[in-house]
């Protein structure tokens, strides 16, 4: 698809103009490719997805749409936390991996290491990988997917010399890693790279050992749709089976300036045609499909139709969000599409002139719908634009969309901190009165338990509303550490909080309970500390008594005294704010590590693990977000240049006593509500 001369080197997927200044991928891309060994042709759907961190959305998305990963290490480096980060999101979706070390050239030439040592790196690399593999892939698949380099699953080389070798590759060629060393001592790795060609060892790989979707579907479609398995749909999902209705699945949108949005995804059963009238299971409309598209790189090409397994783009399609189902009448949709991050860094952005707001507005909204992972909070009463991101170069890279991309002149504020609201007691029976009188509502709030926590956390314990008794879901509550009794009357989960309805005999419950949810939701958005989101916290209602006349319990007087009765309870449940913190590695020179620490110190930080590898050292620590702004420039200026970090993890924890106080003030004041 590339010349000989060009690749490599071409980034024809990384074509947007930032990510080749910046020489990182920072969006997704998909290439349509057809390849051929002994003369059968086989077609391969591939998305190329971002590396750093603050993109990993992306991957979190075209996760859902692929069936197999080929990882990329590179050889020097080794296994990094984006690494684990990576395989841990594949994984959890049942995705199968094989592994490319890149890079290969830099061990010959840079590092000068003998054969023995370059194959302890890789054995050690495989290693990790391996254990990773043995910690996160689904029970059946602990062992079969473990990488072995004789069984062709694992290939290295350097995708910039354009070279590659495979243990079944070096069998059938009698190629060997001598002749790669000797290759660069003559300066003759061109010619070696013709007799082993990247693209052919890897594709190859790929053929042989990731599924096709017709073997995928039958252990992935059970992990990431909750239908009935033994239905119609199921049955044709399960077998990607192309006679069947259409049923596709949204992972992402990109926003074009000539064709609108673009729904990108996967059918999972059926064939889709131009032109065919489909539903959207989430926006509750019928619409027509009037393009499809498929992709390499940059370019893209309108066929008329596409068949299940494939991945494609879709014209036509108004309001529609990544994770959105089509299909041809209502279906049960898909699993959600969740991301293992959270936003943490907020910045307000305004438009330096007032006449480009309704621009501005537009652009912040087509960015959160090609990025979920960015949220936008447009707020009419205090005028501000909020956007929370990953990180500082996430944010960056909105900044450029909206200043650089579309022209729009703007003005930011410094990053601002997301914090979370929670509760560390049990509070008292709080009442709650409608303003009206007649309507009484009794509240009790308390932690919710940690295992039922981490269990949402994880994805294992599903959120939403609970709309029928299910079994399933009761035992997964209290195998992570709820009461049984409980756990049956749990009615809504939301944000990682959970509502309880404890009530018995109230006659008209039923009626009010959709409303009592709606107060639940908006109480856990806004905590009474600072009006941040509330997370952790069991709610019970323990009793009610309501008028008789329906008209006497309408919404109006209903959600008030339930969110009023819920926000004096959290007060009384010994109220925390909790900030973000960051786990982080930092890669450095040893002789840098005493200054390193101290900068650590310094921010709050708590260093946790001291290392050496290879000559370079590694510390291990946590920071609180609140602290890292300006942390990269400081580490770069420490270490000449020479530091580097990467996230690890992220979580939220109790910000110390001392500080409290002072930052709810601040919040309080930035918000604009009383600072008492």
């Amino acid at each position: 698809m590339l010349s000989w001369e060009v690749a490599g080197k071409k980034l024809a997927l990384d074509y947007v103009k930032i990510e080749q200044e910046r020489q990182m991928t920072i969006k997704s891309a998909d290439a349509n490719i057809v390849f051929e060994i002994d003369g059968e042709e086989y077609l391969i759907n591939l998305v190329d997805t971002p590396g750093h961190v603050d993109f990993g959305g992306h991957v979190t998305r075209a996760v859902r749409i692929i069936d197999g990963a080929l990882l990329v290490i590179d050889a020097v480096e080794g296994v990094m936390p984006q690494t684990e980060t990576v395989l841990r999101q594949s994984l959890k979706e049942g995705v199968k991996p094989v592994l490319f070390l890149n890079k290969v050239d830099r061990l010959i030439n840079e590092l000068k290491l003998p054969p023995e040592k370059i194959q302890e790196r890789f054995i050690k690399v495989i290693m990790n990988v391996n254990e990773l593999i043995a910690a996160l892939a689904p029970s059946p698949f602990k062992e079969k997917w473990q990488l072995r380099v004789n069984e062709g699953t694992v290939a290295f080389g350097s995708a910039l010399e354009k070279w590659a070798l495979s243990y079944p590759y070096m069998q059938k060629t009698n190629l060997s890693f001598k002749d790669v060393i000797q290759a660069y001592r003559e300066g003759k790795i061109e010619e070696f790279a013709k007799k082993a060609p990247l693209h052919k060892i890897l594709l190859e790989m790929i053929i042989k050992h990731l599924p096709s979707p017709v073997e995928a579907q039958k252990y992935r479609i059970p992990r990431i749709w909750s239908g009935d398995l033994d239905s119609d749909v199921g049955k044709a999902l399960l077998a990607c089976d192309h006679n069947f209705k259409p049923i596709f699945c949204v992972s992402k949108i990109i926003v074009d300036p000539q064709a609108g949005e673009i729904a990108v995804g996967r059918l999972f059963a059926g064939k889709l045609t131009r032109g065919e009238e489909v539903y959207l299971n989430s926006a509750k409309s019928v619409q027509k499909v009037q393009q499809i598209l498929v992709w390499r790189g940059a370019h893209r090409y309108p066929i008329d139709e596409v068949y299940a397994g494939n991945i494609c783009g879709l014209i036509g399609l108004k309001g529609i969000n990544a994770g959105e189902t089509v299909s041809r009448e209502p279906v049960t949709p898909f699993e959600e599409i969740k991301h293992i991050f959270e936003p943490v860094v907020t910045k307000a952005i305004e438009p330096t002139r007032p006449g480009d707001l309704p621009k501005l507005i537009e652009a912040l909204n087509d960015i959160a719908k090609e990025d979920p992972t960015i949220k936008v909070e447009i707020n009419p009463e205090t005028g501000e634009n909020l956007v929370s991101g990953l990180g500082e170069l996430h944010l960056e890279i909105v900044e450029y969309k909206i200043s650089v991309e579309r022209g729009i002149p703007i003005t930011k504020s410094n990053p601002i901190v997301v914090y979370r609201e929670s509760v560390t007691d049990k509070s008292p029976v709080v009442e709650g009165k409608s303003p009206n009188k007649h309507n009484k509502f009794y509240i009790v709030v308390e932690p919710l338990e940690k295992g039922v926590y981490e269990a949402i956390v994880r994805g294992d314990i599903p959120e939403g509303k609970i709309k029928r008794k299910t079994e399933e879901l009761w035992s997964k509550l209290v195998e992570a550490g709820m009461d049984r009794e409980e756990a049956k009357r749990v009615k809504h989960i939301y944000e990682r909080n959970i509502f309880i309805d404890e009530t018995r005999g109230v006659v008209h419950i039923g009626e009010v309970m959709e409303m009592c949810l709606t107060a639940f939701e908006d109480a856990m958005k806004r905590g009474p500390l600072a009006h941040e989101k509330c997370f952790g916290i069991k709610v019970k209602l323990v009793h009610c008594v309501l008028h008789e006349d329906s008209i006497h319990r309408g919404p109006a007087q209903v959600i008030p005294a339930v969110k009023s009765a819920i926000r004096d309870a959290i007060l009384q449940a010994k109220p925390i704010l909790m900030e973000p913190i960051q786990r982080i590695r930092i890669d450095l020179p040893p002789e840098y590590s005493g200054k390193v620490i101290k900068i650590i110190q310094s921010r709050r930080g708590q260093l946790l693990e001291v290392k050496e590898e290879d000559g370079r050292g590694i510390l291990i620590c946590d920071l609180p977000v609140a602290e890292m702004f300006g942390f990269t420039d400081e580490l770069r200026s420490t270490t000449e240049g020479r530091g580097a970090w990467f996230l690890v993890d992220s979580r939220f924890e109790k910000l110390p006593t001392s500080l409290e106080e002072e930052i709810i003030k601040q919040i309080r004041k930035r918000k604009g509500i009383i600072e008492e």
